[in-house]
């Protein structure tokens, strides 16, 4: 109470105040509870959820009552909690010492998605928490945690071993959890640290949801030989989700890029961003679904209007799984699920008409799911006007059950009967202003003004008010217990009823999920679609080849702030003889714009985008790597030039010829001599190394010009300026050649 009251800044009240050590209380209104639980959730407490679970009618003494949930961070599962196109991951991570593996698992309780990966080395194990991010970190008591999570948003949970680590104890939850007899069907049999992993997360959503976790979709290990990576530092520096402020939206290539209009359509690019694709099939066939949006005016715009009334199915299948939906919910199903004809009726139409639809869009809606049987069933059931309460009826319609509608009819009439006895007494006794009231306390009442003489002496006095009277009559005691047994009826009929739609709706959600992926695709196509309609985007060319060939290339970002015509586009090409483009040029020239650009449309050309290009050819990079401006860790004791040479290694020992590197002003962080000595032998290392990147190294050493005349493949470019009198005019246009000083 006291945590509470400090926390939500409301009033600590107490109980028998007046004794020796009063009981501190604070209270809130139920039906706001939910705001001040996500309040406290985003200050980093734990939740406990304690409910009635007797019916106080049936009990003698007190009404028995237990935790029935618990709220964290990262298992919130409404809709007011949640950011509705970003995920909100819980995680698990473990490093067996024994086998030198650790594994890191992560699952969005709100959709049911989870995965997880097995790596050999700690240091990836970290970088991979940093890049999810999830809201809350599962963790070995007895862990030692590095210094860098200290400091990122994630809140930390220590769990023990036991119940929650163990091998055997934690393949038996998988099994059970994913309904499958061996855990090789998952594409777990040799992951034995990952399956400890999950196991663990299971464990903790099952303690924290106290019910079993079901509702998670089949668990699929990451491949991550199927996506482009992009490390940590890279999408911090490529400014992806996050600006360098650490602010999200307008200043991100997701707010750029994002022109869906899904919940689930969001999400999909999220990921998609995090995870481009690397193999060259699969980034065609998105490209030309992209590519027929674009062609294809007229059916993105239906389609558009179609998406902005369709509602979050994978989050809103999950509550119906986990019983916790409300009757709106179901009539959000239900409206989403009557859009489905539409939305086929789009591409058939197209196609009667002569379009050629690609076969990746083609396969998407062959087996498409109308849900034609659940639509009627839920039109049929359901009201337009119902409570959004379950216990208190008006639910469903009339026609839909028997038994209800006979209920129904009796409580309809009963009002009419009730308006009768009123007038029949009015008439009777000659009392005009006579009224008809019901509280829960005292039920159906008549009521008159104090003032009034000559009550009537079959009215039963049951409360006295300031400025009136209410009574009670045998006649209208009699109709009462009716209506109120009726009414009772109704409400607990309703009640099962509505139970038994949800179940039946929950067997079905794997149904739900499929329709809702193809939906969450379709959005992002024609997102995607449609910002390279707006912002007049061309198709890349892709291929296998270590390549890059970019026409009046622009940063999609920085273009979409100052607009098209402010903005100075440039060509660059990356080749077997310009492996390395050495860049010099002054400090707001461009060039960190340009290497940042580079990446950028790389990136979006790997997810099946149109790129801010004239024309571009593309080679599919396996790694992204950046390390572009200025950063320290003081809290950890690492200056900038620190860092910096951390960063640096960490490229140079993972990268291959098919990485894309983009370096800026290396060697910046220490003396003059000693920054180019680095600068020096870092692009050297490059130039020599079998598995250097394609690469794009930005620096103010003018003096490493002079490598050219040893390697073949260095290439020296330059951002032209004009000088003008005493001024440097920036011209932010890239051209052959070194600066001169």
């Amino acid at each position: 109470a006291e945590t509470a009251s400090r926390e939500l800044q409301i009033t600590l009240t107490s109980r028998n105040s007046n004794v020796k050590n009063p009981v501190p209380m604070c209270g809130v209104p139920w039906h706001t509870a939910e705001n001040y639980i996500q309040q406290l959730v985003k200050k980093g407490y734990k939740i406990a959820l304690c409910e009635q679970v007797e019916n106080e009618n049936n009990e003698k003494g007190l009404v028995k009552r237990k935790v029935t949930r618990i709220y964290t961070a990262a298992t919130s599962t409404e809709d007011s909690a949640l950011n509705p196109k970003a995920h909100n991951y819980l995680g698990a991570v473990f490093w067996d010492e024994k086998s030198s593996l650790g594994a890191f698992c992560w699952a969005d309780v709100s959709t049911g998605f989870w995965t997880g990966l097995q790596v050999k080395k700690i240091a990836d194990l970290w970088q991979w928490v940093q890049k999810i991010g999830p809201k809350e970190l599962l963790v070995l008591e007895t862990f030692n945690l590095p210094e860098t999570l200290k400091l990122l948003d994630i809140q930390v949970t220590t769990l023990p071993y036991k119940n929650y680590f163990e091998k055997n104890i934690a393949q038996e939850k998988i099994l059970k959890a994913q309904k499958v007899t061996d855990v090789s069907t998952l594409g777990l049999e040799k992951l034995p640290v990952l399956i400890q992993t999950c196991g663990a997360l299971l464990e903790y959503i099952k303690t924290t949801q106290l019910q079993n976790v079901e509702h998670l979709t089949p668990f699929t290990p990451l491949n991550i030989d199927k996506y482009l990576i992009i490390d940590e530092v890279t999408e911090s520096n490529l400014e992806i989700f996050k600006r360098n402020n650490g602010k999200k939206g307008i200043g991100t290539l997701f707010y750029t890029l994002d022109n869906t209009l899904t919940p689930m359509g969001g999400r999909y690019l999220e990921s998609r961003l995090r995870q481009p694709w690397r193999d060259l099939t699969t980034i065609l066939e998105n490209q030309n679904v992209v590519a027929w949006f674009v062609k294809n005016i007229e059916p993105i715009k239906k389609l558009q209007r179609i998406l902005k009334n369709v509602t979050d199915l994978d989050r809103l299948s999950t509550r119906i799984s986990l019983n916790r939906a409300l009757p709106k919910d179901f009539i959000s199903l239900k409206n989403t699920l009557s859009l489905l004809p539409e939305i086929l009726n789009i591409f058939l139409d197209a196609t009667s008409k002569g379009s050629v639809i690609p076969n990746y869009l083609s396969k998407s809606i062959d087996n498409w799911d109308n849900f034609a049987d659940y639509t009627d069933v839920l039109s049929k059931a359901l009201s337009e006007t119902l409570s959004n309460s379950l216990t208190e009826g008006g639910i469903f319609n009339v026609g839909y059950n028997k038994e209800l509608d006979e209920l129904i009819d009796l409580i309809v009439h009963g009002e009419d009967k009730l308006k009768k006895l009123l007038a029949k007494e009015q008439t009777l006794n000659n009392l005009q202003k006579l009224k008809l009231g019901f509280n829960r306390v005292f039920g159906y009442y008549f009521e008159l003004s104090k003032n009034i003489e000559n009550i009537p002496k079959h009215f039963v006095r049951r409360q006295t008010l300031a400025n009136a009277e209410r009574f009670t009559t045998e006649e209208l005691k009699s109709l009462e217990e009716k209506l109120l047994s009726a009414t009772e009826k109704r409400n607990k009929l309703e009640y099962t009823l509505f139970q038994e739609l949800r179940k039946k709706l929950s067997d079905i959600r794997p149904r739900i999920l499929d329709v809702s992926k193809v939906i969450s695709q379709l959005d992002f196509w024609q997102g995607l679609a449609n910002v390279a309609i707006t912002k007049n985007w061309s198709q890349p060319s892709l291929d296998t080849s270590t390549n890059i060939f970019i026409k009046e290339g622009r940063h999609p970002v920085v273009e979409d702030i100052i607009g098209k015509l402010s903005f100075v586009s440039n060509d660059l090409t990356i080749d077997e003889k310009r492996r390395l483009i050495l860049i010099t040029g002054p400090n707001m020239a461009g060039k960190s714009t340009l290497l940042r650009q580079t990446a950028l449309i790389c990136l979006m050309a790997q997810i099946g985008a149109f790129v801010p290009a004239e024309k571009a050819t593309i080679g599919i990079s396996d790694r992204i790597f950046s390390r572009v401006g200025a950063s320290d860790n003081i809290a950890q004791g690492q200056s900038t030039f620190m860092v910096e040479m951390m960063e640096t290694a960490r490229i140079l020992r993972q990268m291959s010829k098919n990485s894309l590197v983009i370096l800026d002003e290396i060697g910046r962080g220490t003396s003059t001599f000693d920054g180019l000595s680095l600068a020096w032998a870092i692009v050297e290392e490059l130039l020599n190394k079998k598995t250097g990147g394609k690469t794009l190294f930005a620096t103010h050493y003018h003096e490493l010009i002079e490598l050219q005349k040893k390697y073949s493949n260095i290439f020296i470019m330059t951002i032209a300026i004009k000088q003008w009198k005493e001024d440097l005019v920036f011209l932010h246009k890239l051209i052959p050649g070194a600066a001169n000083r």
